[in-house]
């Protein structure tokens, strides 16, 4: 009888960052996660004691032959341990407070695309893996659930219009009456009766539909949708973890009047949050969109050696420096006059965006089922 020591996988943190994490079945291969994409980095050789036998398998007094075994990588995260801990604080509380079919979060460097932190509910203790379902297993949402963005799209239609010139925030005025009419259907403000008049500032801080759909027209749909590509809506942002959604966009041929002041708005769209997080931070760092990266590097604890360096990957410049100059003054007066009033904190510049919009099963939109989401700078 011999006895081996044999390694399992374990996670002392148990449910905190698994989706990113991912799990190791039985035999410690990688199932998802960074678990999956950097398994052949992560696994190590086996070791073995080998003996000498007859053809009867009787050991032969001849002495026998171990061979170590040898560590894998060690892989290091851009992840934040102090965000994360903040985040999966948060979201327990989220839950318990309004028991969501869904709730997550992610913060990113917005100068490099590291991602700091990155959770959802529901998440799952990857030592005990086996307890829960495919679906929970499976969907990293942050990168992989589609939503209609709702209001903090308007943060893309406002840096569109900025850029090419089409609307001065603080010079140009809109009269909102609560409601604006486009091709027979009646698209309303939130606020009965509108907001009056107001500067496209006011407009951005107030969220009011009617004054994006006008934002909307004064682009023109070429313009406004150029724009969405440019800032990698409908497709993947590439980020290093598997089972990334692309979102869904009108094509082109399919955009009329009332799609495109639907759009201009944030309705009609699909998104993933790490595509409104990877845009939205190229609209604040100057213009530069960042590709979203967890790896920073792969450590050699063998040789004390750095065996890959993750680097910050720039996939193409999106609007000019000036323009993200305005938008980092307009989400900074949302949260000091506008809708994000809530969020102020004495000593910080904070800027945010909120959106509601109306969760939609089988193309039709649900009475009283909304997704709520905040994008904070």
């Amino acid at each position: 009888v011999y006895l081996v020591k044999e390694s399992k996988r374990y996670y002392p943190n148990k449910n905190m960052l698994s989706h990113v994490l991912g799990y190791t079945g039985i035999d410690n291969q990688g199932l998802s996660g960074i678990e999956l994409l950097y398994d052949k980095y992560l696994t190590g050789e086996d070791g073995a004691i080998k003996y000498y036998s007859d053809a009867k398998g009787n050991r032969l007094d001849m002495a026998e032959v171990y061979n170590e075994p040898e560590s894998g990588l060690d892989v290091m995260l851009t992840i934040d341990y102090d965000i994360q801990t903040s985040i999966e604080r948060e979201l327990d509380n989220i839950v318990g407070m309004f028991s969501p079919d869904h709730a997550l979060a992610v913060a990113m460097d917005p100068n490099t695309g590291e991602v700091l932190a990155m959770s959802s509910r529901p998440d799952f203790d990857p030592n005990n893996y086996k307890k829960y379902s495919t679906e929970t297993l499976n969907r990293n949402l942050p990168i992989w659930m589609t939503y209609e963005p709702g209001s903090t799209f308007k943060i893309i239609t406002t840096a569109a219009a900025v850029e090419e010139k089409v609307v001065n925030l603080e010079k140009d005025t809109f009269y909102d009456t609560g409601s604006v009419k486009v091709t027979g259907s009646t698209l309303r403000c939130w606020k009965a009766g509108g907001h009056g008049h107001q500067t496209f500032l006011q407009v951005f801080e107030n969220s009011c539909n009617p004054g994006f759909v006008s934002l909307g027209f004064k682009l023109g749909k070429e313009k406004l949708f150029s724009y969405i590509d440019l800032f990698g809506f409908g497709e993947q942002t590439g980020i290093d973890l598997n089972g990334e959604g692309s979102g869904i966009i009108f094509s082109l041929n399919n955009v009329h009047d009332l799609e495109l002041a639907t759009t201009a708005f944030g309705q009609g769209v699909s998104v993933t949050p790490i595509q409104q997080v990877t845009a939205v931070s190229s609209i604040v760092n100057g213009g530069y969109l960042y590709k979203p990266y967890v790896l920073n590097n792969i450590y050699d604890s063998n040789t004390n050696t750095i065996f890959h360096q993750n680097e910050k990957s720039l996939v193409r410049k999106t609007i000019s420096s000036n323009t993200s100059k305005i938008m980092r003054m307009a989400l900074e007066s949302v949260v000091a006059r506008g809708g994000g009033k809530k969020v102020y904190i004495d000593g910080y510049r904070v800027g945010g965006k909120t959106g509601t919009a109306q969760k939609v099963q089988n193309g039709v939109y649900l009475a009283n089922n909304y997704i709520m989401s905040f994008m904070a700078v």
